[in-house]
């Protein structure tokens, strides 16, 4: 008979009455409140992924770049001469709702733990971020307090933010995303793992010490959000950047030693996920004596030292007999140090207190026993309805300029300088692509190599066809990268989506994962890491299905940068991928003008992708291109302007209509249309004729769409003709204003 309480007490933990049969069953007896504490958060959707890992095995992780793929701290990719890139994206979501600041700054420190585990030294962070109506007063609380989060935790750090992204939807409303990325470099020979190896090596715990905040964390980000959720704030970690500044060059000044035998971060689930996921990569057990963990508060029961997820706090595992060697390092950036434990050949996480058991558990019932669900999947009936749009049957409006300048001035599309300019983005003074680009690059030091980043996905899209949705967000991800000249690596994600316990969202998250994954194979950028964040949902409500898609890639020479905008008077204005379509299903100007999310999104044809990637990185590396934009929210006339808007000062332009609406689309469709595959460019006159040959040579149609002038004008002939002055205030202005008309 099982003890109804304890049944009671761990279903409170999150786990279903069959998963505590099956924990009863491999004990052989009941489990302790400790060790259930223990089991519910590394069973938990967050730690465990137990809904997700089936579909996750599609994804093509291998490749002669990568070094090191899924399963550790971060991935590992090569670029050249013996040094390599580390990077991760995760997500801190429901924390950030909960309490915006700690969240996002916490969020932020346990993307960098994960880096500089792996022995790199962290250079750039950027970020994804999704929010509610911006005229909810609720939204602008929680973009204020996620934007400052960031900024404080990054900027003390000393870490450049460099980029990212920031959507509107009603669908965040109660679940907004904060996805953080974070990228070090290091030299290949010099990545450190998480193994705790060599029986009767020792634990040492290192960093901060542990007190009460974050307990059960990771069982609240595996839940859905109700009206009570705000009363779960103890859940939130606080952050404390400066402990982490001390912490991440101790470690740094550690690994110069040959005392580390493995690493981890105490992220999610503390000291309980660090140590049993070390133990289980090694195939060991561990023994802890609990009353060893330093502690900034009294009475702590060894439930609480495990679960908490106080920050800035690491477990190491060191060579016997080299404790004194690590501790001076710790002891000299007056962090705690403390051997808490040690390796053993048990297979089993042992917790002692004083001499006494507290919790014995196998590793493997802790870690690879966790259930893996493969839950059913149904398609959405909503579908039905989205799929009914016929954009002819829309109402063309009799004023373009006014639907232009709405969409330019939306919060989505328009300057997100209020927030960027937050962000410490040149600290370090690697920087050379800052943040309003296609996508951040950061120097190489000592090198002419540059690192490129990105980050995007189109929820709307998503929504609408999860599959294409997804596709679309490596492809966006690709183009952002060559058109600014660097080489698409790899691929690190977070898959944010609702409850996965309705079939509807399991067949939404399916369907994103089959299309991301065939994107990558065909770009040849594996996902060598990443996060999955279920249960976005509130009161019923779910989020659209949101995998975001954060790219890295290598430009071999940093000269030879090409940056989005415009430069000089006379140059050739030319349009890449061919002709605009009639692609306004998901689009910025159908949910602007017309209230709709609706149709099917662009479709994504990746080989005529993979060609213009090519032909972009060609004319790059020959300095061919003057400027190169894609096309993408608000379409065609929105990518027009955002090429006019040079940092140095703006410039005119004037685009011949007729010589690239080549399908005669009405010019609402022509101008707002979200084809994709196409990249606005700027070349010098003379260049024409190499540029045509070129296009030719990769398949990729070029036409010739107009010129840029040295006059306050933007001009779209027989659509839109207003000076270029009134065009850069709404899209400068527009973030702003959307955030500052709020409702209470």
């Amino acid at each position: 008979m099982k003890d109804k309480a304890s049944l009671q007490f761990a279903m409170d933990h999150g786990l279903t009455e069959s998963e505590y049969e099956k924990i009863v069953e491999t004990l052989g007896r009941e489990p302790n409140s400790t060790e259930i504490g223990v089991l519910g958060a590394m069973w938990s959707e967050h730690c465990s992924y137990k809904s997700s890992k089936v579909h996750l095995r599609k994804f093509p992780t291998t490749g002669k770049q990568v070094i090191q793929g899924p399963g550790e701290n971060a991935g590992v990719v090569d670029i050249g001469d013996g040094h390599c890139v580390v990077f991760k994206m995760e997500s801190h979501n429901h924390p950030s709702f909960i309490e915006p600041y700690q969240g996002a700054a916490t969020g932020v420190g346990g993307i960098l733990r994960d880096i500089f585990t792996m022995g790199a030294r962290p250079v750039a962070l950027l970020n994804s971020l999704r929010f509610g109506n911006p005229h909810l007063q609720k939204t602008k609380f929680l973009v204020e307090g996620v934007v400052s989060g960031i900024a404080g935790y990054g900027n003390c750090m000393g870490i450049p933010t460099v980029g990212g992204e920031i959507y509107f939807d009603d669908c965040y409303n109660g679940n907004p995303l904060v996805n953080a990325f974070a990228l070090g470099v290091t030299k290949k020979d010099n990545v450190f793992r998480g193994y705790a190896s060599g029986k009767g090596n020792p634990v040492i715990y290192v960093g901060s010490k542990t007190g009460r905040d974050g307990i059960q964390g990771a069982i609240m980000a595996s839940d859905t959000f109700t009206e009570e959720t705000e009363e779960k704030r103890p859940a939130v970690q606080v952050g404390d950047p400066f402990t982490e500044k001390l912490l991440l060059e101790a470690c740094l000044e550690l690994f110069k030693t040959d005392c580390v035998v493995g690493i981890q971060d105490m992220g999610a689930a503390g000291l309980t996920s660090s140590s049993t996921e070390m133990a289980d990569r090694a195939g060991t057990g561990l023994e802890i004596e609990i009353e060893r963990v330093p502690r900034r508060e009294e009475n702590m029961t060894p439930y609480e030292v495990l679960l908490s997820e106080s920050q800035e706090r690491m477990l190491v595992v060191l060579e016997k007999g080299k404790e004194d060697t690590a501790r001076k390092i710790f002891r000299k950036w007056n962090l705690d140090f403390s051997v808490i434990g040690k390796v053993t050949d048990s297979g089993k996480l042992t917790v002692v207190e004083e001499g006494t058991t507290v919790a014995d558990l196998p590793v493997s019932l802790i870690t690879s026993a966790a259930p893996i669900y493969k839950r059913p999947v149904k398609k959405p009936a909503y579908l039905e309805k989205t799929k009914k749009l016929n954009p002819e049957n829309l109402p063309e409006p009799n004023d373009l300029q006014r639907v232009f300048l709405e969409i330019l001035s939306s919060p989505t599309v328009s300057s997100k300088k209020w927030v960027y300019e937050q962000y410490d983005h040149m600290v370090r003074t690697d920087t050379v692509l800052a943040p309003g680009a296609d996508c951040a690059i950061i120097r190489l030091k000592g090198t002419r190599k540059g690192i490129a980043m990105t980050s995007d996905v189109n929820s709307r899209y998503c929504y609408l066809n999860p599959r294409e949705g997804s596709k679309i967000a490596v492809a966006e991800s690709v183009r952002n990268l060559t058109c600014c000249g660097a080489s698409p690596l790899a691929i690190t994600d977070c898959l944010n989506f609702g409850n996965p316990e309705n079939p509807e969202i399991m067949w939404q998250f399916s369907e994103s994962v089959e299309g991301m994954s065939e994107a990558a194979k065909v770009f040849n950028t594996p996902v060598v890491s990443g996060n999955v964040s279920l249960y976005n949902e509130t009161e019923g409500v779910a989020i659209f299905p949101t995998p975001t898609v954060a790219m890295v890639g290598l430009i071999k020479d940093t000269a030879k940068i090409v940056t989005p905008w415009f430069q000089d008077p006379g140059d050739l204005v030319i349009l890449l991928g061919g002709a605009i379509e009639e692609d306004i299903g998901g689009s910025e100007y159908l949910k602007n003008e017309h209230g709709l999310i609706d149709g099917e999104p662009p479709s994504i044809d990746l080989d005529k992708e993979k060609r213009l990637a090519e032909m972009l990185l060609a004319c790059a590396s020959q300095s061919i291109i003057k400027s190169a934009h894609d096309i993408s929210e608000g379409g065609f006339a929105v990518a027009l302007a955002e090429c006019c808007f040079n940092p140095d000062g703006t410039r005119g332009v004037l685009v011949k209509a007729p010589d690239i609406n080549e399908n005669s689309l009405r010019s609402d469709l022509f101008l707002f249309s979200e084809t994709q595959s196409r990249v606005i460019a700027s070349i010098d006159e003379d260049s024409w004729e190499e540029v045509k040959e070129m296009a030719s040579d990769y398949d990729v149609p070029a036409l010739r769409a107009g010129v840029v002038i040295d006059d306050n004008r933007f001009c779209v002939e027989d659509s839109i003709d207003m000076k270029i002055s009134a065009v850069h205030d709404a899209w400068s202005m527009g973030f702003e204003g959307s955030l500052s008309a709020t409702e209470r």
